[in-house]
């Protein structure tokens, strides 16, 4: 039987030893499949329990997959263990077959952040802040462990449930890295859209740029696009190198000033000055009343359509193969001097960046970083309004892990957007 949440059985080695799985589980269907990025294929699958009854996702691991990246999943078992919070997906178990490892994790069947915005009809920048606030009440309880995630997007935030009002999930520790652990963390991982400018400049960092992450999905969450966003990647990497960012008119202009604030502070490109968890958690705009309650969905799912289509928005680089890339532009100490000034992009290039994997409970893919934080904040701010808002659409568990679309276009009128390369850590 599966053990209690956040305290995996299996004695001494914490894996439980079996010849078949299906000896303890029924598989009823692949949830998710493609390339891991930290340990190359792998499976997700839906599983009941035939002692219990209880649904799991199991992910599959293949141990030749596995050789020489074996501290990878060791790391990401360390950390699974250490966690217990409700808005972070739990590792239930661990079970070992002679070829494969399997990760028993809790069941999240209520689809990923994008689509379920996208299904709805009624969207507000409450609706925005509430998801925030989960978001950061779980990395915060992650930093305060001394986890940090380095792979936070909006892919890694999946609903626990169908329900209108289902909590949010964050899920995927395959970077994620306990601090004290042993090696400074400098290595550049994840998808540089999402990712802290120090990280580029392949600097050491450590907590901070999750919560430069953070910020990144609050300013998506708001629009529908992301804030950095160009053809040209050397010009790309430049914009996230210096925080050059904008809020566009006219995109921005229904935006409170309190939402806009609340970005900057995590999005700051000096991390000694950039927001802490908690200091965000004490933002007016997460803890207070500022939140705006006008309805924005049908300019916020437009833009999502256009610039996260499924089909577009997953594809893998190798890590090696990028670093060379990044060095290759100067993105090091030199990197004042690799910009060109070729021609504005008018149009994404849709063929760069395929998906290496579909979404359900546990999507695998790979990402960021986090940096120190050393400085304070102010006040706490008043009791919330509540906005009253109309009936919104549930999402299925089929709809989570159907097959991506094909054909969509990865474009928007302005400003035009593609998900950046993905980078991944190698050991």
């Amino acid at each position: 039987m599966v053990g209690e949440k956040g305290d995996p059985g299996g004695g001494e080695t914490g894996k439980n030893q079996v010849d078949n799985i299906k000896k303890i589980f029924v598989l009823k269907k692949v949830l998710a499949t493609g390339v891991d990025l930290t340990w190359a294929f792998s499976e997700v699958v839906l599983a009941q329990e035939k002692l219990t009854g209880r649904m799991f996702a199991v992910k599959c691991i293949p141990k030749k997959a596995l050789k020489g990246k074996e501290s990878s999943i060791e790391n990401e078992i360390a950390v699974l263990r250490r966690i217990k919070h409700e808005n972070i997906v739990a590792l239930e178990d661990i079970h070992e077959s002679p070829d494969h490892l399997y990760l028993i994790m809790q069941l999240v069947s209520g689809g990923e952040l994008f689509d379920r915005i996208v299904e709805k009809g009624f969207y507000t920048e409450k609706d925005a802040s509430t998801l925030i606030r989960q978001v950061l009440d779980a990395v915060n309880y992650l930093h305060k462990m001394g986890i940090v995630h380095r792979d936070l997007k909006p892919e890694n935030l999946l609903y626990f449930n169908p329900q209108d009002e289902s909590k949010i999930m964050i899920s995927d520790f395959g970077l994620s890295k306990m601090e004290g652990s042993g090696d400074v963390m400098s290595t550049a991982c994840g998808t540089p859209g999402y990712v802290a400018p120090e990280v580029l400049a392949q600097k050491p960092y450590s907590k901070a740029v999750d919560c430069w992450s953070i910020g990144v999905i609050a300013y998506i969450l708001l629009c529908g696009y992301p804030p950095f966003y160009d053809e040209n990647d050397s010009k790309l990497f430049e914009q996230i190198l210096k925080a050059d960012y904008e809020f566009d008119t006219p995109y921005w202009d229904d935006i409170s000033d309190s939402a806009k604030d609340f970005i900057g502070s995590l999005m700051e490109k000096d991390p000694a000055k950039r927001f802490t968890c908690d200091q965000a958690l004490r933002h007016p705009w997460i803890a207070g009343d500022t939140a705006l309650c006008k309805n924005i969905h049908e300019s916020v799912s437009r833009q999502i359509r256009k610039n996260f289509a499924k089909s577009k928005w997953r594809q893998a680089f190798n890590a090696t193969a990028v670093v060379r890339h990044m060095r290759r532009l100067q993105l090091g100490s030199s990197m004042g001097s690799s910009v060109d000034a070729s021609n504005p992009p008018s149009q994404r290039q849709t063929g760069q960046n395929q998906p290496a994997q579909s979404q359900t409970a546990q999507g695998q893919s790979a990402n960021t970083a986090a940096n120190k934080t050393t400085s304070t904040d102010n006040n706490a701010a008043a009791p919330r309004k509540e906005c009253v808002t109309a009936s919104v659409s549930s999402c299925s568990l089929a709809s989570a892990v159907s097959s991506p679309a094909t054909g969509a276009e990865l474009s928007r009128t302005h400003p035009s957007a593609v998900p950046a390369p993905v980078l991944t850590e190698t050991k």
